[in-house]
């Protein structure tokens, strides 16, 4: 699987758009200002994938992309634990960072979660004058290697390699960091590069 220079701009842009709404989202709960990075586009073997999270402890919140297009496809938001506490510290007007995740922590990282990638398919499925919507979110707290497991495996049972886009979310303010990461299989890849083409070919 491959991708010409024209594809990954588009579907970068694609993915630019979508982080964006996700950061303005995430900027109004904490109303604090968040920063985002380039996003970058790259094809990798899923095996590898554990490369693109890291190996500390992470708070992972992992969206299945359901809607108007077929294949399979992911939206993932990790951060580190101490990221993670620190928002819903301020969420929830608390200041105790010398704490394990409990119950409300994990319902505001849920909730957080949802709200973003809502907004990220939302902004993309958009451009695409598609319907795309996040599946019911599954929480792991864990290395982020082995929260990952489960759905590295799953994939790997359809394809070898994924297009992976992934961008980095910080509020210096509250010294929160996080990531955001859609990764899409060969079928998805295709039906989402169709629409792209379809748009540029229209004059988007």
């Amino acid at each position: 699987m491959k991708l010409t220079e024209i594809q990954a701009d588009a579907l970068g842009e694609l993915g630019n758009i979508g982080a964006a709404h996700a950061a303005t989202t995430l900027s109004q709960m904490l109303m604090s200002n968040i920063e985002m990075d380039v996003p970058a586009v790259d094809i990798i073997d899923i095996a590898q994938f554990y490369k693109c999270v890291g190996d500390e402890k992470v708070a992972l919140v992992v969206f299945r992309i359901k809607g108007e297009v077929e294949g399979e496809g992911f939206v993932v938001v990790t951060m580190p634990l101490a990221s993670a506490i620190r928002m819903t510290n301020t969420m929830l007007g608390m200041d105790d960072m010398d704490r394990e995740i409990n119950e409300m922590d994990q319902s505001a990282i849920i909730e957080i979660g949802n709200i973003m990638v809502s907004a990220f398919l939302d902004a993309t499925a958009g451009l695409l004058g598609i319907v795309m919507l996040p599946s019911p979110p599954a929480l792991c707290i864990d290395m982020a290697h082995a929260g990952m497991e489960a759905l590295i495996a799953e994939v790997a049972m359809e394809t070898n390699d994924v297009v992976i886009f992934r961008t980095n979310l910080t509020s210096g303010e509250h010294a929160i960091d996080g990531t955001i990461l859609m990764f899409l299989t060969p079928e998805m890849l295709g039906n989402l590069l169709s629409l792209l083409e379809a748009l540029t070919s229209q004059g988007m």
